[in-house]
């Protein structure tokens, strides 16, 4: 963090140490002062003695702000440091946060968290944080708040500066990227439009466009790329030789479009590659929504596994006749920024429901409607809690039997309301559930949703569909990760004239470490087993004392990762996975729009690579899939065909592959998601799904055949209900289907334990193994990524149907979802790898060491080995999933 008094960076904060009083400061709604001689533990002896006083303070929000609007800019990060304190009734510590408000002219206010730090009385702390724009908003106002109501807030000294500052054409002073190591070649065109070319449409230099409206964000020019008539058509540049292998690279472009009539439109960063073998790659590295109205930034990153002949960067994206505008263009070696530490949170209060008159013994206090509806209390709604809230509070009061009844609602979104914004803690995970119920008069099933409004973003807390009268169970979790300003919890979802009715709603963080401790207790029955070593011929009396060392080398239980045909280039990479994983899946290369592209145009030579390196690395490999049902996904000349082209093509390809792969692949997903899709029934009938797995099951016989599908575990999609999931694969099974397996993808956010096992237990009424196919999990912060990730991996191996776990990948830029990675960039293990995956130098996937010594036992002819010594220590051992405890006994016949 730059000083402010060692003068090597502007501070865009003006009167920072608040030598001019309040000048250039606002406090909002509640009062402000300046005075001096406070406390000075915790601050340097060189700053200044003024402070400001923010008081009469009657919600959190409230504090000191400063409007910043023109002294930001994009493309910059800055870094915020603020000396703070607290005074008045207040026991223990207490939140102070940084917080940016930025309003934009035609959408809503939105909040940006900077930073945040604990405070006591009596003592300055030093708050610090980092932010940067990704559009222009019209205001910028930056504010200091956090205290509960009352408390008192104390400012002292606060500088926010730019990491890199440089000259603008017009004298001001801007932000910029450090370009001294940009790959890019002349990157804001001070030399017109060297290095620089057209994909598929011409390229053009401006100082203005649109009648002067449109002008450089920074320096004097900017490009466009004009009469396009592709979408990927845009503006280039190659950058072969200047990029490595194996290193991370950040890229950072200002863009925005213009013409066509177009106001909005997604602009992408693509890099073209070239192999030696002439093969080529498309690498998408960013994208933005940008606007005729602003320039925004675009951020991404990529990496190179293999050594191209040829690299080139586009941008590409809008529809034909949109120009693309590049103001500059960044692409440099990324830096590696540290990991957020582990959330710290304070008295978490497990169990506890944070919503207010939940029983509805004070009327509806607490609640109002949403909408122009009408809120009453009934009661006869059940006693007992939903089942998976009991599985995760244990013992609890009854319900009250109170519910209530919504009536008048004429929007769908119209329900029971209740602001939450204080209750709720940062990282922590919260579950919800409830019982709710429907009225009469609903024409069709009716889905109901358990919503909250974070800063006027919905987020999903659990839905349920209702095809009846009765009490229904809905159950769903959340996590906030960014310090929001106001939330809001609703229940929303039947059409609108349907009366709604909520009883006992819950909303309370879950305690992990109880539930993984019931968990291991559940894994001992299902996965551990007594082994018995027998040793003939040996005189018992002569081995007491005697020291037996076993080892595991390999854990049968399968542990799988989805890789790519590029992972394989890069050694680093392959190392990792054969020495952690046992199973493997192809993220896209088994796929039908991979291997037929166009129609006759076959392409196995990605996927005959990589099952040539899992069969050398003895790894199972699951093919995935033999067609997507979601129409989305289908390529566009299959989409074209008419109903007996299209049954020939599907045959073909069911031959083509099967026959091709027979007896390599262990499992196959038939038709991907099901449940959310279903292109080929619509063309092709009813029968066409079941059919499908006959012939698979014809063409291969040694093959598992899947279903599989996503949002089955979660609680948060009522197409894909369990319940949905088990009558979709009874009806296949009475048409014959061989259907051996179930897919459950597990792309999960914020997991309950209850609520996956409750999923689990739904489907194993079946009898069908159950595997995690695609699992992953997204947290920016590693430690909070490591214990989802826990929870999703012991809910499996506890579970006895489960039968198997496949990671949707592990390396970052590698991922289908951001923040999810267990293995950065350049090859470094995270917290949430260091708590998955154990490797050695032996690549084995777990060594657990037992020394034991053998020992006279009861029985006259046998000696049991009971002394047991553990390497790695038994700590990191006993935390981790794959660990299994095994009684050894020698045996003297």
């Amino acid at each position: 963090m730059i000083n402010p008094s060692n003068g090597r960076a502007t501070n865009i904060i003006l009167n920072h140490d608040f030598s001019e009083g309040l000048h250039s400061w606002h406090a909002n709604c509640c009062d402000g002062i300046v005075v001096d001689s406070a406390y000075s533990e915790g601050v340097p002896a060189n700053l200044a003695a003024n402070y400001a006083v923010v008081s009469n303070r009657r919600e959190c929000w409230q504090g000191l702000e400063q409007d910043i609007t023109g002294r930001v800019s994009l493309e910059s990060t800055y870094l915020v440091s603020a000396y703070v304190g607290v005074s008045g009734p207040l026991e223990g510590s207490a939140d102070v946060l940084a917080t940016l408000k930025l309003e934009y002219q035609d959408s809503a206010t939105s909040y940006l968290f900077v930073g945040r730090i604990s405070v006591t009385k009596e003592r300055w702390e030093k708050l610090e944080g980092k932010f940067s724009l990704s559009t222009m908003p019209q205001r910028v106002i930056f504010y200091l708040e956090g205290p509960s109501p009352g408390v008192d807030l104390l400012i002292k000294s606060v500088v926010i500066s730019c990491l890199n500052k440089n000259e603008s054409e017009s004298g001001g002073s801007i932000c910029t990227t450090a370009e001294d190591d940009n790959v890019i070649l002349n990157p804001r065109f001070e030399d017109g439009l060297k290095n620089w070319s057209g994909r598929g449409c011409k390229v053009a230099l401006h100082d203005s466009m649109g009648d002067g409206k449109i002008v450089p964000l920074s320096g004097k020019v900017f490009a466009s790329a004009t009469e396009r008539t592709q979408s990927w058509n845009g503006i280039q540049q190659e950058i072969t030789g200047r990029v490595q292998r194996k290193l991370a690279y950040e890229v950072t472009a200002v863009v925005r479009i213009y013409g066509n009539n177009v106001t909005s439109s997604d602009v992408r960063a693509t890099l073209w590659v070239q192999r030696a073998d002439q093969r080529e790659q498309y690498i998408g590295i960013a994208n933005v929504q940008a606007t005729d109205k602003n320039w925004v930034q675009m951020n991404g990153k990529f990496l190179l596994n293999g050594s191209p002949s040829r690299v080139v960067i586009y941008l590409e994206g809008p529809p034909s006749g949109t120009d693309i505008l590049l103001n500059s263009l960044v692409v440099k070696h990324a830096e590696k920024i540290p990991p957020s530490p582990p959330p710290y949170i304070e008295n978490p209060a497990f169990g506890v429901n944070i919503v207010e008159n939940s029983d509805l013994s004070n009327g509806t206090n607490g609640w109002f409607g949403l909408g122009n509806c009408t809120l009453s209390v009934g009661t006869g709604s059940p006693h007992i809690l939903p089942p998976m809230a009991r599985d995760s509070l244990g013992p609890h009061e009854p319900l009250s039997g109170h519910y209530i009844l919504v009536t008048k609602r004429t929007q769908t979104w119209m329900g029971p309301a209740q602001m939450i914004t204080d209750k709720l803690k940062l990282f922590l995970t919260y579950q919800v559930s409830a019982w709710v119920r429907i009225g009469s008069g609903a024409t069709g099933p009716q889905n109901v949703n358990v919503a909250l409004s974070v800063d006027n973003q919905w987020v999903n807390g659990g839905q349920v569909e209702l095809s009846d009268d009765r009490w229904h169970e809905i159950g769903g979790s959340f996590r906030i990760e960014k310090q929001p300003s106001k939330v809001m919890v609703y229940v929303q979802g039947p059409v609108a004239g349907i009366d709604l009715m909520l009883a006992g709603l819950q909303i309370f963080p879950v305690d992990r470490q109880a539930r993984f401790r019931y968990l291991r207790q559940q894994t001992d029955k299902i996965r551990k087993r007594d082994v018995i070593l027998k040793f003939s011929g040996l005189d018992s009396s002569c081995f007491l004392g005697t020291l037996v060392k076993v080892r595991q080398l390999k854990n049968s239980f399968p542990f799988g990762t989805c890789v790519n045909r590029t992972n394989i280039d890069n050694e680093d990479f392959v190392d990792f996975f054969v020495k952690n994983f046992n199973w493997a899946v192809f993220g896209n290369e088994l796929k039908w729009y991979w291997t037929e592209p166009q129609q006759g145009n076959f392409n196995y030579k990605d996927a005959d690579e990589m099952l040539d390196l899992c069969k050398s690395q003895n790894i199972e490999t699951r093919g995935h899939c033999i067609f997507w049902e979601v129409e989305a996904t289908v390529q566009q000349w299959i989409r074209s065909l008419n109903k007996n082209d299209l049954s020939t093509a599907v045959q073909n390809r069911l031959t083509g592959l099967l026959t091709r792969y027979k007896g390599k692949f262990r499992h196959y997903d038939v038709n991907n998601e099901m449940l959310h899709g279903s292109f080929y029934q619509d063309k092709l009938g009813k029968d066409i799904r079941a059919n499908m797995f006959k012939i698979a099951n014809k063409l291969d016989p040694s093959a598992t055949l899947f279903v599989n599908d996503y949002h089955v575990e979660d609680g948060c999609d009522t197409r894909s209900s369990p319940e949905k999931y088990i009558q979709q694969i009874l009806d296949l099974q009475e048409q014959g289907a061989p259907v051996g397996g179930i897919g459950i993808q597990g792309h999960i956010d914020s997991p309950v334990g209850p609520i996956v096992c409750s999923a689990l237990d739904k489907l194993g009424i079946l009898g069908l193994p159950i595997w995690f196919t695609e699992l992953d999990v997204s947290s920016i912060n590693e430690y909070v990524r490591a214990d989802d990730l826990e929870v999703m991996l012991r809910e499996g191996f506890a579970h006895a149907a489960v039968d198997g776990v496949m990671l949707w990948g592990f390396w970052e830029l590698f991922m289908s979802r951001e923040n999810s990675h267990l293995v950065n960039a350049e090859g470094d293990l995270n917290a949430a790898g260091k708590n998955t995956l154990i490797s050695n130098e032996n690549g084995c996937l777990i060594v657990t060491d037992m020394l034991m010594r053998m020992e006279n036992s009861s029985s006259e002819d046998s000696m049991e080995l009971i002394t047991w010594k553990f390497s790695p220590p038994p700590r990191k051992l006993q935390k981790h999933l794959w660990l299994t405890k095994v009684s050894l006994h020698l045996w003297c016949p």
